[in-house]
């Protein structure tokens, strides 16, 4: 999958998370938010493809960082349900192939696990 692509899934399910009645308002507190978009697809582009487009982006501290904000259980459970919603809308919309959304799917589930283990547990 290009780092385009993915780039075009995070900005598409960014811009519904924002508006989201349950998770909007975490992205909302952050200033300037735009300019995390190509970080966060930079991260999301280093799991899927196993490569940086901007390597100034490094370190990810994805527990540090989300463990400081005050997460609850079900906020992470609508982020995954907004998340999956977003891919299979462009895999409906063949701008993703079956293969490219059961990667990046599994890539979620598993850093939903890693996630929950360090921040709810």
């Amino acid at each position: 999958m290009s780092y385009l692509t993915i780039l075009q899934i995070i900005e598409s399910f960014y811009a519904q998370a924002k508006k989201d009645v349950m998770i909007g308002y975490h992205f909302r507190f952050i200033e300037n938010f735009e300019s995390h978009i190509p970080r966060i697809a930079d991260f999301w582009n280093l799991q899927i493809n196993g490569s940086l487009e901007d390597r100034k982006n490094l370190p990810f501290r994805l527990i540090e960082t989300h463990n400081g904000i005050g997460i609850k259980r079900g906020e992470m459970g609508r982020w995954i349900t907004l998340f999956i919603a977003n891919l299979e809308e462009f895999l409906i919309d063949e701008r993703i192939t079956q293969d490219e959304y059961e990667v990046f799917e599994a890539k979620v589930a598993h850093f939903r696990s890693k996630i929950e283990e360090k921040i709810f547990s």
